[in-house]
């Protein structure tokens, strides 16, 4: 099918377009029209992609095992449903050493070295938030990881704020203005919120281990899946993967890691796609991007559906280009795309065109008929019997017809072919 965009002319004046001019006994190739009245669309058109509402890879937070596996890759899911479970003894056993020193955690010692103590708790309370930052880097879910976060800012905050109110009565202590009872309890109240804190954001590390579907939609094994081929290392050193590594895929294989492979931090498990809703990103050219507005319209066509016009809608261009390998600089426009049999799949190309500007009711001629003379655009016209140069300024442009906004009126006699064989003054026939 021709990729050149559909030029609409709806002809309200009625005229020959084609005058003897063009007739067999005409060498020179000059043939003549008129011009006449119409509708012109300017399309510009653009490389495109199907996306999806939304796409969510969950990874493995941390290394171990997998322990559950509740779905099948292609199975519709709710937002909220436990999908995987990740077994990580290095997160269990941190969770239960949290545990064992919350159920130990006692007083501080009247008799004690305060800022021994004082230091001890920081040193461990430090350690806490890395490890808790650590598994908090390795969520996949954005909204989960988001939440673990702050949960850690803010018990990092309440445990500064313990930390320096114990540190200034073991001060008051030091200079004789404190009694020693205050510094014990501020010491003690410090200990207690660290052991606190630590369990919680153990036990909230380990509650990531069950991974849940942040949106509503299908199933897929493992992430997106890369465009490149095979790791030509991974080739080269063939058999010297590690013992219980399990491929990501292989060729007429299910992707799916079974239930009990080993899976390092970061390790994608599953996507889930909210393909409730189909848009479009199309790469429109700078060239043509102050046309494109918000709220226009687009045909749309799928290289897996030759044929088929898919309808669309501009709902939002980037403001920061990007540029390719050779230079060229385009635009990201992203479109809503209705709804349409057969149904598209996220991923798929097109080629999208836009109908950036129309006109209508307005004095047409063919693209042919416009010639440029002395950086002018121009239409020779047949005025008193000769051909006259006739400079003219144009209106939306169609791929195979323009407007003219002036300098020619409809029903006038006008060069639509051959133009660049005419002579100002030469006898028209």
């Amino acid at each position: 099918m021709s990729r050149r965009p559909r030029i609409v002319i709806i002809a309200v004046l009625v005229l020959p377009f084609l005058t003897a001019a063009s007739c067999d006994d005409e060498p020179s190739g000059i043939r003549v029209g008129r011009a006449t009245v119409g509708t012109v669309e300017e399309v510009v058109e653009a490389p495109g992609t199907v996306t999806a509402r939304s796409a969510a890879t969950l990874t493995a937070p941390a290394a171990g095992t997998i322990a559950e596996l509740r779905v099948s890759s292609g199975d519709r899911v709710d937002e909220g449903d436990l999908l995987a479970v990740i077994d990580s003894p290095e997160l269990t056993q941190r969770r239960d050493a949290a545990e064992e020193a919350l159920d130990q955690a006692a007083p501080v010692p009247v008799a004690s070295n305060y800022a021994e103590v004082s230091h001890g708790t920081d040193e461990r309370a430090g350690k806490a938030f890395a490890h808790a930052s650590e598994s908090a880097g390795k969520i996949g879910d954005p909204e989960l990881r988001k939440a673990f976060q702050q949960q850690i800012a803010a018990a990092e905050a309440q445990y500064r704020e313990a930390s320096e109110a114990a540190a200034a009565a073991v001060r008051s202590v030091q200079r004789g203005v404190a009694s020693l009872s205050r510094a014990v309890g501020a010491l003690s109240a410090a200990q207690r919120l660290q052991a606190e804190q630590s369990y919680a954001l153990a036990d909230a590390a380990v509650e990531a281990l069950s991974l849940r579907a942040p949106v509503s939609g299908v199933v897929q094994w493992g992430g997106p899946r890369p465009a490149a081929g095979p790791d030509v290392s991974a080739l080269l050193a063939g058999g010297a993967a590690g013992a219980g590594a399990v491929p990501a895929a292989q060729a007429g294989v299910d992707s799916a890691l079974p239930v009990g492979a080993y899976v390092t931090a970061g390790t994608p498990i599953l996507t889930v796609v909210d393909t409730g809703e189909l848009g479009l990103t199309a790469d429109v050219d700078e060239t043509d991007m102050l046309l494109v507005k918000a709220g226009i319209a687009a045909e749309v066509e799928l290289d897996a559906a030759p044929g088929v016009a898919y309808a669309a809608t501009v709902r939002s261009s980037d403001l920061l280009p990007t540029t390719s390998a050779r230079g060229g600089v385009s635009y990201r426009v992203r479109l809503e795309l209705a709804p349409a049999d057969p149904r598209p799949l996220p991923g798929m190309s097109a080629i999208v065109r836009l109908t950036v500007r129309q006109a209508e009711d307005v004095v047409t001629v063919p693209a042919s008929a416009v010639i440029s003379v002395d950086g002018r655009d121009t239409v020779w016209a047949v005025r008193g019997g000769r051909f006259e140069a006739v400079p003219v300024t144009l209106g939306v442009q169609g791929d195979e017809t323009v407007q003219i906004a002036s300098g020619v009126e409809a029903g006038e006699a006008i060069v639509v072919s051959g133009a660049d064989q005419v002579e100002a003054g030469d006898e028209a026939p």
